[in-house]
């Protein structure tokens, strides 16, 4: 399994903010945006992971995440030159991936969820086409909403529906089979002028292959991706953090967990952040590890 994140476009919704940077780079309370979808990959053992972005961010990303080894993985970039919808990033992606399946993930999705490493994991595991995760909202029109049939089979997926056929939005995060490439370099634009990523879900709908995960109670689904939805995201961190004293999507932490990563690389991090309370909070975990 091969992972993307997908950290393109333009954030035009976020400007001025996003004038001259990338929104995946802004700060979400104490991280940056784009360690929330890394994180969601490291839980679910993806350590192989290609960043998209925009030409001119390309080096930002390469700053800040480096080859990925400090959290255990390895991570490529390449560049979009041009938005041209959620599927190109399968098409960007095709050489990285390679013969594999892929996980791909928008860089302005937050997800935070009791066992959410497990489902990760779970969903990795038994894919069999499309595996896609679901989140039930009140303003379904504004989504890619699943349609179900009584036995919860997903029929349909339909992309901001006037009229939508449930409150059954599709998150950023999908699990492909490696066919989904093919798929995706055969679209035509759509009437929005992109190549959209339902009509490569359609594709696994129509053999029967496409299955919908839905988040249901205590999760938090959060698409950063508005000025209101961007603020939401930043006091929903820092309300849980400062509750229970626990990171969300801090990728060293989930690394060392995992064995990604061992005492020391822990440390070098450590180090890098010395000053700020995040490098505290690393320190914190290093030496209850060493005691």
């Amino acid at each position: 399994m091969k992972g993307i994140i997908l950290a393109g476009g333009n954030g035009t919704r976020l400007a001025p903010m996003t004038s001259v940077v990338s929104k995946q780079l802004l700060p979400v309370y104490d991280k940056p945006m784009i360690y929330y979808p890394l994180s969601v990959l490291l839980m679910g053992g993806v350590t192989d992971i290609l960043v998209i972005a925009r030409p001119q961010d390309i080096a930002l990303f390469q700053r800040l995440l480096g080859d990925g080894s400090r959290f255990g993985a390895r991570i490529d970039y390449a560049a979009q030159a041009t938005p041209r919808g959620l599927a190109d990033a399968l098409i960007v992606g095709r050489e990285h991936v390679g013969d594999d399946d892929v996980a791909l993930i928008l860089g302005d999705n937050i997800f935070h969820g009791h066992e959410f490493g497990s489902i990760v994991v779970d969903a990795l595991k038994n894919n069999d086409g499309a595996t896609l995760f679901g989140y039930e909202v009140s303003d379904p029109e504004r989504y890619g909403v699943a349609r179900l049939d009584q036995d919860g089979t997903v029929v349909d997926v339909v992309e901001k529906p006037a009229d939508p056929p449930s409150r059954l939005a599709i998150t950023g995060f999908y699990v492909f089979g490696n066919e989904a490439l093919d798929v995706a370099a055969g679209l035509s634009p759509s009437a929005r002028g992109e190549l959209e990523i339902t009509d490569v879900i359609r594709h696994f709908v129509d053999l029967g292959r496409a299955r919908v995960i839905p988040l249901a109670g205590g999760f938090a689904w959060l698409d950063a991706g508005t000025s209101e939805s961007y603020i939401d995201a930043c006091n929903y961190v820092h309300a849980i953090e400062t509750r229970q004293g626990r990171k969300i999507a801090c990728p060293e932490e989930i690394a060392f967990d995992a064995g990604l990563i061992g005492t020391d690389e822990l440390r070098a991090s450590t180090l890098q952040f010395k000053s700020s309370e995040y490098g505290n909070y690393l320190e914190q975990l290093a030496e209850r590890n060493a005691a």
